[in-house]
């Protein structure tokens, strides 16, 4: 697996004081950031801009050098054989990044494929199996100045398989790229952890994709972890439970404190938080809400069905509201989650 420890990286910047003088200062990216990859996992990597996400990643690809830390990838010490980790390793930015316009798909592949030290003939089948993996095999001789958005970053996705790696770091892969096309790299993003065991590693500014994909969650904030876990935990520990919404007929407030204990006995740690009645002009009768939290508003809804029908209640409608990534990460931004 890869292991990162105890990870810092500070860069010296000049601020200026004046029109002749500055002095330097240092920026802390990333502190004391430890986390893992094991092969076959999707892991997400999330924070708002500025949180030491590329920062991370670059570190992790060998592009930059920590300050202080260890990495070790598969047991080998990145600072003792940087070479050998070379080899377990590759990157895919999004955007149209680390490929080179004027080359032809082909041409791309074949020059990866020799700094990574493969020989003519292994490069050209990887090259031609890769381009037909990712759909771009009637391309394979076009520049890639002709191809569009959604070729380029297939290509990168074959470029970054060229060697082979074991882990696979994505640096927001999908951005900018129609939902069509975002929708089947998610796929093969999928494909190499589940399929071919490949420990891969995902930022994202779609909290959506990363519930979609990722087994793992590690949330940042200016360089230092907040929380990691499953996603489903974090939307839980921060931004609360789930909440399930029935409209009814025939409700009483006498009703009140048989549902109440109704729920206190219930498996799923329910609490009624509301109940609104209005009037339905359509049906000319009051219809009350229901407003019942829990961990799963839709176990909790299959709960209430019974109890509302032994108690002479008709179900007009029913929701279920659940906070998601997204909200999460927004409250922990704006200092009312919870990070414990």
């Amino acid at each position: 697996m890869i292991e990162m420890t105890d990870v810092t990286k500070i860069y010296e910047t000049k601020q200026k004081l004046g029109w002749f003088r500055s002095e330097k200062a240092a920026v802390t990216a990333v502190n004391s950031l430890s986390l893992n990859i094991l092969p076959g996992e999707i892991v997400g990597l999330l924070g708002l801009n500025g949180a030491g996400k590329t920062t991370t990643i670059r570190m992790l690809s060998t592009l930059l050098e920590p300050t202080s830390g260890s990495i070790e990838v598969d047991g080998v010490a990145m600072h003792k054989n940087r070479q050998a980790v070379q080899q377990k390793v590759n990157m895919i930015a999004g955007g149209e990044r680390m490929l080179y316009w004027s080359l032809t798909g082909r041409e791309n592949l074949h020059y990866f494929g020799k700094l990574y030290g493969l020989g003519a003939a292994q490069t050209g089948r990887e090259a031609e199996r890769l381009l037909n993996e990712v759909g771009l095999g009637h391309a394979a001789d076009q520049p890639v100045e002709q191809y569009s958005k959604g070729m380029k970053q297939r290509l990168q996705i074959a470029r970054g398989l060229i060697n082979d790696p074991q882990y696979l770091f994505l640096d927001e892969p999908t951005l900018g790229l129609d939902a069509p096309i975002a929708r089947q790299l998610r796929r093969t993003v999928g494909r190499l952890a589940k399929e071919q065991g490949k420990g891969i590693l995902l930022t994202s500014h779609y909290p959506q994709e990363v519930e979609e994909l990722c087994d793992r969650v590690y949330l940042l904030s200016r360089g230092e972890l907040l929380l990691c876990d499953k996603p489903e935990n974090i939307v839980r520990q921060v931004a609360g439970l789930q909440t399930a919404h029935l409209d009814v007929t025939g409700w009483n407030e006498s009703l009140r404190p048989l549902l109440a204990e109704h729920l206190a006995t219930s498996s799923h740690q329910a609490e009624l938080v509301c109940t609104e009645v209005a009037v339905n002009p359509a049906a000319s009768s009051e219809v009350a809400r229901l407003s019942v939290q829990s961990p799963s508003a839709d176990r909790m809804i299959t709960e209430m069905l019974p109890w509302t029908a032994q108690h002479g209640l008709r179900i007009v409608s029913f929701a279920s509201e659940k906070p998601n990534l997204e909200d999460a990460i927004i409250l922990l931004s704006e200092g009312k989650g919870k990070a414990s």
